[in-house]
């Protein structure tokens, strides 16, 4: 069988001065026996998220409530090191390619999947189905760890698959979460494949189940990539921005009549695997 395979987290409400939002990492004091320069230096790399891409020193240095000579000097140390970029013009700063070095690095490594190994386990054991977890990738979504199900008949997933983001509860509970303009970038360049009579094609429809799937919290479908199977799916999120998505897959007609009592493991799952990936 073959078949696919959140709004943002919100801000605290603790603004720093100047206004800018603080998070959780910001407002919370170093451990015992940290290095205060490493651990500083740290929450400077944080401070860059998908919605926050480029800092100045003094927006850095009124975040963390430091004085503007200190951002200044983390800012250039991490750039020394390629941690981050500066724009000579605009004296302002952005993630540069250590980080997607020790990110191509991590992947490799295989850390998100050992960090839901227990939870798709878990999920395997309450519900007999099979589990995936898939991550963003371009338009579509790939398959980063999995566990079959226990029946004869069952879905059995391909780590390293890459699926159509339209098609399927695993890439509607991943991009729900991504801003209209990136979907329309994502999705609106040429028409969307129609793998069967429910696959979703046109956008705006696309886009108005979206809307559904993030009040909701959860994704439900029903053969829309393959017409015997369906699928639940909850987004994970990682510091506040959507990063994969927790999948129970299997027969239509098994997950159809168990689908009340699966998406409320599969939300649980997805609420443990978001603390699992540090939000």
């Amino acid at each position: 069988m073959a078949e696919e395979n959140g709004t943002t987290s919100g801000d605290t409400g603790d603004t720093a001065p100047g206004g800018d939002p603080v998070d959780a990492d910001v407002l919370a004091p170093p451990q015992p026996g940290v290095l205060q320069g490493a651990d500083r230096a740290l929450l400077v790399l944080l401070s860059f998220t998908e919605r926050r891409p480029e800092w100045g020193v003094s927006e850095m240095a009124r975040r963390h409530g430091w004085d503007k000579a200190v951002a200044q000097r983390l800012l250039t140390t991490l750039a020394s090191r390629s941690f981050l970029t500066c724009d000579t013009t605009t004296r302002r700063y952005r993630l540069g390619p250590a980080v997607s070095r020790l990110a191509r690095a991590g992947e490799h490594s295989g850390v998100l999947p050992s960090l839901v190994r227990p939870i798709l386990a878990g999920l395997l054991r309450e519900t007999g189905e099979s589990v995936v977890l898939n991550v963003p990738q371009g338009a579509g979504y790939r398959c980063a760890a999995a566990v079959d199900g226990t029946g004869p008949v069952r879905y059995t997933a391909i780590i390293g698959a890459v699926m159509p983001g339209h098609a399927g509860a695993s890439g509607h509970a991943i991009f729900a979460h991504y801003p209209e303009a990136e979907l329309r970038r994502l999705f609106g360049a040429t028409p969307l494949q129609r793998f069967n009579g429910h696959t979703v094609t046109d956008l705006d429809t696309l886009l108005a189940l979206y809307a559904d799937v993030r009040a909701q919290g959860h994704s439900v479908s029903h053969g829309e990539y393959d017409e015997a199977v369906a699928a639940v799916a909850a987004p994970v999120f990682q510091a506040g921005t959507v990063a994969a998505s927790l999948t129970v897959i299997g027969p239509a007609h098994r997950i159809t009549r168990a689908t009340d009592r699966i998406t409320e493991l599969v939300k649980a799952g997805a609420e443990e695997a978001t603390v699992a990936f540090g939000s």
